[in-house]
């Protein structure tokens, strides 16, 4: 019996100090079944020697006076039962051969106990996977359905994979291993029910954590997702050692750990781009590959008017507005386009071709409030620039003189 604890352990991870306990329930159940209660009856199981012992108290009263033979017992029996120098009102205990009461007894604690044992598996899988929501597994595929896939994992447990979890390319074929995230764990009417997912943005996340050292080792944090499964993805990271560089970190040398990312994700497309806590800043790199003129905020409605040129437009936007949507989700703005008009009647420069006149950390404070061209600099009140930009009066005026001067006759 001391291998049969060991193997429920190791299959059913049930650990034996519960399986001891089950079993002890499990008889007293079945003996109060037989008997009305099981209040006089000791249950010992004895793990190390692998068997249990089964004990009935009773008390001795005079002969002829016994009222309830399951609790009660006549002293001449008493002093027959390995008992000679007992007495009326002593307690009398009486080892019990459970064999003994029959076949019915023995199929009925069979039953009681595989009863437990299965609420006590169904309890154990809950709260293993429970505690493991968000985290990646990986499992085989056992069966494909057209709503979703049946995995087993390496303890043959049961994890569906519905089909809106899917990535829309994926493929799945019997005794494929599949990576997933646990999405979600619930155990309704004792049945638990293990959903992962490879669409959920938290799959996306853990992939990184595996493939950047420096993201599992807490160096680079992941600040904001946004993902349309196997199409495209975009990424916000953040460094907190001046010395790493969390966009290059990310991508890897050559672009190494990336790739095995974006082939776990089906060729989806990642852009990973540096976090700021500035908004204007933040948009501007969301809405990357476009190049922005000018960007108006209202923080209060979190809504962004974004002004590009004509030939600029279409990249923001992307294929199907998959780029702008993505850009809003990520920075939580809702984002509108716009041509700038004016660019249209006369062309405008960018900022960086000023670098021979402008010091660079100039322009970069320029750029954090929105500005990544000369006429979107001109455009705004010289007093609004010094203030928002934190910059010196003497330096804005003579940014606003070296630009007006390129648009001068």
């Amino acid at each position: 019996m001391t291998d049969q604890f060991a193997e429920f352990k190791e299959l059913k991870n049930i650990d034996k100090s519960t399986l001891i306990s089950v079993l002890e329930e499990s008889f007293r159940s079945v003996l109060a079944k037989m008997f009305g209660n099981d209040d006089n009856f000791d249950v010992i199981v004895n793990p190390d020697k692998g068997d249990f012992e089964i004990y009935q108290n009773f008390e001795v009263v005079p002969d002829g006076e016994v009222e309830n033979p399951n609790t009660q017992i006549g002293l001449t029996d008493a002093r027959e039962d390995d008992d000679p120098d007992c007495e009326v009102g002593e307690d009398h205990t009486r080892k019990i051969d459970f064999t003994k009461f029959g076949r019915r007894a023995i199929l009925n604690l069979r039953q009681t106990l595989s009863s437990k044992i299965l609420d006590l598996q169904k309890d154990a899988v809950y709260n293993k996977f429970k505690d493991l929501e968000g985290e990646i597994i990986a499992a085989e595929v056992y069966q494909v359905w057209k709503r979703e896939v049946l995995l087993l994992d390496d303890e043959k447990n049961e994890l569906i994979l519905p089909k809106d979890q899917q990535i829309p390319t994926d493929i799945y074929r019997k005794g494929d291993i599949v990576r997933a995230v646990i999405h979600n764990v619930d155990n309704k009417n004792n049945n638990p029910k293990v959903i992962v997912s490879r669409t959920s943005d938290v799959f996306l996340q853990r992939l990184f954590e595996l493939e950047v050292p420096e993201i599992h080792d807490g160096l680079i944090s992941i600040r904001a997702v946004a993902r349309v499964p196997g199409e495209r993805a975009k990424i916000a990271v953040e460094s907190y050692d001046d010395r790493i560089d969390p966009v290059g970190a990310c991508v890897g040398v050559k672009g190494a750990r990336i790739h095995g990312i974006v082939r776990e994700l089906r060729n989806e497309n990642i852009d990973v781009i540096p976090y700021t806590s500035n908004p204007q800043l933040l948009i501007q790199r969301a809405l990357s590959p476009a190049k922005i003129s000018s960007i108006r905020l209202d923080a209060d409605t979190k809504h962004a008017e974004v002004f590009l040129r004509p030939e600029e437009v279409s990249l923001a936007i992307g294929k199907g507005g998959l780029n702008i949507r993505l850009a809003t989700i990520l920075t939580g703005y809702e984002i509108d386009v716009y041509r700038d008009i004016e660019d249209q009647v006369e062309e405008d420069i960018y900022l960086d071709e000023f670098k021979d006149e402008i010091d660079e950390w100039v322009i970069e404070a320029l750029k954090n409030i929105g500005c990544n061209t000369a006429k979107a600099v001109l455009r705004i009140p010289r007093d609004e620039i010094v203030e928002k930009a934190d910059l010196e009066e003497d330096t804005v005026d003579n940014v606003i003189a070296i630009l007006r001067k390129e648009f001068e006759p």
